[in-house]
Order: C-alpha cells, then sequence, then structure tokens
C-alpha cells in the first residue's frame, strides 16, 4: 500500500504535497479572481440605474418631446396687436393702400364710418375711399381700376344701392378678375339684404354678417389684417 509521503496521488481527489501543492493553489485563486464579478464601486458605468440626464444630453424625441412648447417660442399675438404698423413685413407697403371700400353713392355714410374704423386704432390700415381719393377730372373707369389696382384687400359692402348700381357690379367683377380663388383679398359685407340676395357670382366665398351690434366692421378689420401678415 502506498503512503501519503511516498506518492503525490491518492484514490479520488488528487493529494499534492511539496512544491506541486503551492503550484496548485496559486492557479486556484489566480482561476478564482478571473472568475469574481466586478464590483459596482470599480465599474460605476455597469450599474443597473439608468444614467441622469446631463445638460449636454441631445433633446428627446418622440410624441411627448413634440408636444413641449419650447421655451424661446414666442407666443401667438392677437390680429389686432399694437404697433402692426411697424411690425409688418416690407410686402405691404408694395401698394399704396391697404384696403379699398367699393359702395354705392346711397352708401356713402356708412363707408366713411367703416373707412373711419379701419383707419383708427394702432393698425392705421391705409383705406381708398372713392370720393375723397380718387383723382379730380380723372375717368371714373380708370379710377375705379386704379383703386383696385393700388390696393391689397377689397370690402365690397353689399346693400340694395350695391346691387342696383352699376358701378359697384363693375369693380366687383373686376376684383374677382384679379383675384378669382378669393384668397382673402375680396370681402363681403352683407348688410340691409337676406342671404337669398347675396350675389350668385360670390357664392364661393364666405361673406360678413353686417347685422351685428358692430355690423360686422371688426370682422372686416380682421380679415385684411389677416391677410396683410401673409405678406412677405
Amino acid at each position: 500500500m502506498l503512503t501519503v509521503g511516498d506518492s503525490c496521488l491518492g484514490f479520488g481527489a488528487p493529494v499534492l504535497c511539496g512544491t506541486s501543492r503551492r503550484g496548485w493553489l496559486r492557479q486556484a485563486l489566480s482561476k478564482k479572481h478571473k472568475e469574481m464579478p466586478i464590483s459596482q464601486e470599480s465599474a460605476p458605468g455597469d450599474s443597473d440605474t439608468p444614467p441622469q440626464g446631463s445638460q449636454d444630453d441631445p433633446p428627446a424625441s418622440g410624441p411627448s418631446a413634440a408636444l413641449a412648447p419650447s421655451p424661446t417660442t414666442a407666443p401667438a399675438l392677437p390680429l389686432s396687436q399694437e404697433g402692426f404698423a411697424s411690425s409688418t413685413s416690407s410686402g405691404r407697403w408694395s401698394r399704396d393702400y391697404d384696403v379699398c371700400v367699393c359702395h354705392s353713392e346711397e352708401d356713402l355714410a356708412a363707408a366713411q364710418e367703416l373707412v373711419a374704423y379701419l383707419e383708427g386704432g394702432s393698425a392705421s390700415l391705409r383705406c381708398f375711399l372713392q370720393l375723397r381719393d380718387a383723382a379730380p377730372g380723372s375717368a371714373i373707369v380708370s379710377e375705379l381700376c386704379r383703386a383696385l389696382d393700388s390696393s391689397h384687400c377689397r370690402v365690397l359692402l353689399i346693400t340694395p344701392g350695391f346691387l342696383r348700381d352699376q358701378w359697384c357690379r363693375y369693380q366687383m367683377l373686376q376684383a374677382l378678375s384679379q383675384a378669382p380663388g378669393g384668397e382673402g383679398r375680396t370681402i363681403p359685407l352683407l348688410a340691409g339684404l337676406a342671404r337669398a340676395a347675396y350675389p350668385p357670382e360670390l357664392r364661393f366665398m364666405y361673406f360678413v354678417d353686417g347685422r351685428g351690434p358692430d355690423r360686422g366692421f371688426r370682422q372686416v378689420k380682421e380679415a385684411i389684417l389677416r391677410y396683410l401678415q401673409t405678406l412677405s
């Protein structure tokens, strides 16, 4: 029978002695060290906790980010904002007038009241009123065409007198020929007429109802300002 001192082998697990035992111990310790997991202290980046966002992180994407308001975005200003005349683009000044008020002779008083309302306030709209701004001695047809050509918008004061006036009808057709799609430039103001009497040539356009307390003046002004803000 072999003794421990006579052999480095035994039955079952190996039995080592001397130098071989020290070598086997170093190998076992080295292997165990390699298999040990790295602690959180030595590698904080491997932690299961997600890192906190920093100021250098890119902005988040997705629906929630799209809905979040930007702190640098200015709020939308109302159409009747102060200083409108100085804040509009240079396109407004490409024509002599902001709006031409087309009316019949018998509706002159109503047209003057509308013009006074449009020219008042901070917007200071520039209005063309035929009997006030037409050049004396000029041909009526020439002045009517000049009024339309030199104005961004046209307000048609549609009344029973407007429908009877052939010059008003001429101006209405001229305005439609210059802007057949409407484009917000032609603004019909229906006053003293039922809806059924609305001119068929304008049926594709919304009109301003002049039966309200302000006779539709405020809505007309907002429509003009809205169009002027589209100019570039």
